[in-house]
């Protein structure tokens, strides 16, 4: 079909072509659904909005409302954005491409300005690119919903609005944010309030983290098909986060230059907080790398350990590792449903079998390459064995209590 046809088709037939353009080129049938059933949302809120004909400012419109007033990890957040890229690259006729930066539209000169602003003190306080991009994300929102109510410029900035503002946006994350952002416009002399204080809090929940047995790691690791070339490669990768607990984005950008094959070590730059992490190369991970480099990597220049199966070659991208991940825990047959399930859970993993191992929490902290060293608390909660050591025997009931468990009546 051509441009001017697709245009003119409706949004579930839009979203059809769409999917069986992406079948055509091997997409999995998993990515498929999760595409289908992303993308069908849009369908509701165009009813919803009162809109006949879908255009690609809809989605943007739709990804903004939705990640705005729904509490969203930055994966999910990244997929949604995709799915609707795709969708909007093939209503538009664009070429077909692996991966793209987000584009975001600039706001209002006087309100960019402030943001350009803010954005450098972040960077100055030592956030990472990444981290600043998401702040200014968050920011963006709280700036399209105060324009909404009639605040077209910082100066214009009053309580009311920003109350109402805070309240139309669901997601925490963006409302600490928002509140980190007000407390330097005050301290910058931009306000004269400080408004942060009317900025909701929300007690964050102790979270257990999600982990992995170390039988259900064995059987997720046995389902991958090492006699297949992409098995091959995806068995190497994924080794690299279940037996070392290397970050999805570290083995993405994983270099051939980084692999010392003789001394047996993986030494890299951590993505996250450029710090160097020298990991050992375990004997079935450098088996699984030889094995991969020497008969299934393809001859290209690039240094990327891992490439796309198919050309054009080019370093995989952390989607890859995502949906290897599901595909073999479905293969394994795995429940996850309920749970957590993608790369970096594996690090969650390997730490609770450390800790429970009597492994010191430093040294979790160092093999897993975190900076902070607080992160040591996040460990105390995997170490089921000390916990239960703390654990106090139930007191003997007595007086009224007693009596009520009893069956006496008051």
């Amino acid at each position: 079909m051509n441009p001017e046809e697709i245009r003119n088709l409706s949004f579930g037939g839009l979203l059809d072509e769409l999917l069986q353009d992406l079948e055509e080129k091997s997409y999995a049938k998993l990515t498929l659904c999760n595409y289908r059933r992303t993308l069908r949302k849009i369908d509701s809120f165009m009813v919803k909005q009162g809109i006949d004909v879908y255009t690609p400012e809809i989605g943007i419109q739709y990804y903004e409302i939705y990640i705005a007033e729904n509490e969203l990890g930055s994966s999910r957040q990244r997929f949604i954005f995709t799915t609707i890229r795709r969708l909007n690259d093939f209503y538009c006729g664009k070429d077909y491409q692996i991966q793209e930066k987000q584009k975001i539209d600039q706001m209002p000169r006087n309100y960019e300005h402030v943001l350009v602003l803010y954005a450098t003190a972040c960077a100055e306080s030592g956030n990472k690119e990444n981290t600043i991009e998401k702040k200014k994300r968050c920011v963006r929102v709280f700036f399209r919903k105060c324009m909404s109510l009639g605040c077209l410029d910082i100066l214009s900035l009053n309580a009311a609005c920003i109350t109402r503002a805070c309240l139309a946006i669901k997601n925490k994350d963006t409302l600490d944010v928002v509140r980190a952002f007000l407390i330097f416009l005050s301290s910058r002399g931009m306000l004269e309030t400080d408004f942060s204080p009317l900025v909701p809090r929300y007690k964050q929940p102790v979270k257990i983290p999600e982990t992995f047995s170390e039988e259900e790691v064995c059987r997720f690791e046995a389902a991958v098909n090492r006699s297949s070339d992409v098995g091959k490669r995806d068995y190497a990768m994924l080794l690299l986060t279940t037996r070392l607990g290397m970050r999805s984005g570290d083995i993405a950008k994983l270099s051939l230059d980084e692999l010392d094959f003789e001394h047996e070590e993986i030494c890299f730059i951590q993505q996250k907080n450029g710090e160097m992490l020298q990991l050992p190369m375990l004997l079935e991970v450098k088996k699984a790398l030889t094995e991969y480099i020497s008969n299934v990597r393809p001859s290209v220049a690039i240094k990327s350990v891992f490439l796309r199966h198919r050309a054009p070659y080019q370093g995989i991208t952390t989607s890859v590792l995502r949906f290897a991940t599901a595909k073999y825990f479905d293969l394994a047959g795995i429940d996850i449903s309920a749970r957590k399930h993608g790369p970096h859970t594996f690090r969650s993993s390997l730490a609770s079998s450390m800790v429970n191992d009597n492994v010191p929490y430093e040294a979790v902290r160092t093999i897993l390459g975190h900076s902070d060293p607080d992160a040591i608390k996040h460990y105390a909660k995997l170490n089921i064995e000390k916990l239960r050591e703390c654990a106090i025997e139930v007191p003997e009931p007595t007086g009224s209590f007693k009596a009520f468990l009893e069956g006496e009546r008051p």
